[in-house]
């Protein structure tokens, strides 16, 4: 199955096409660029260098959040336009479950996405490679990363960090964990869309007009209305959806 990968949740870009499960061309740009403007020339000049033609995109998987609510809803928005108009499967993945899935196949080691979330805050999950494959131990959320270090400090084995932002956050980790937190290369803390597409091949597809963004938590200008009004607090977001 050809299928197309896209991953613009974050200030990275990662676009690749695959072939059944061959590789066929993959561009990641680590460059604060605004995505709107680089997506589709991206998109466009990979098909064009694999020789293929837009119509032969059978399946597109694409980080649905949480990120950069911006990115995110760039790559959501492209993925479905594309799934719609070339009759293609549409498959949404975590940001963080595909940023997880650069992590090392340690026995008994948990593996950890960060996404800085700003005031000491994160987005972030618990996953982990097992006999039966590399699955979520934890939903993503959320959280202080004080408060997820203390948790992760009650569990048994390694942990990995993973992410550009992890950085961030390394020495209260580090106080929490010790010795037990993992370092990995630096190539390893950017998502790549060929990892997306790889996880992606266990996922069923989503009508793509129904398909959503998944952010975990409102936009800070949201937040900040919200906080003023309260009386519409039960009225649900005002963000429009997708």
């Amino acid at each position: 199955m050809k299928t197309l990968g896209i991953d613009t949740s974050n200030q990275v870009m990662s676009v690749a096409l695959t072939d059944g499960t061959e590789l066929v061309l993959e561009k990641t740009v680590n460059i604060k660029r605004n995505h709107s403007v680089q997506l589709m020339p991206a998109i466009e000049e990979l098909v064009s260098e694999a020789g293929w033609k837009p119509k032969d995109i059978e399946r597109v998987v694409v980080a649905r959040g949480p990120g950069s609510y911006t990115g995110v809803r760039i790559g959501v928005t492209v993925a479905k336009t594309l799934a719609y108009s070339l009759n293609a499967e549409l498959v949404g993945l975590s940001s963080l479950h595909i940023l997880a899935g650069n992590g090392e196949r340690v026995p008994d080691s948990f593996i950890v996405p960060v996404f800085d979330a700003r005031r000491g805050n994160i987005y972030t999950g618990l996953y982990k490679y097992e006999n039966t494959g590399f699955s979520a131990v934890e939903n993503d959320t959320h959280i202080s990363a004080e408060t997820w270090a203390a948790y992760l400090s009650t569990l048994e084995g390694t942990v990995q960090l993973v992410g550009q932002d992890a950085a961030r956050h390394f020495e209260t980790f580090k106080s929490k964990l010790g010795d037990r937190l993992i370092t990995l290369p630096s190539s390893r803390h950017y998502p790549r869309a060929s990892v997306a597409i790889e996880l992606g091949q266990y996922h069923q597809p989503e009508p793509a007009h129904l398909f959503e963004p998944e952010y975990l938590k409102r936009a800070e200008a949201e937040q900040n209305w919200m906080d003023a009004h309260p009386e519409h607090a039960q009225g649900g977001g005002w963000i429009e959806k997708l």
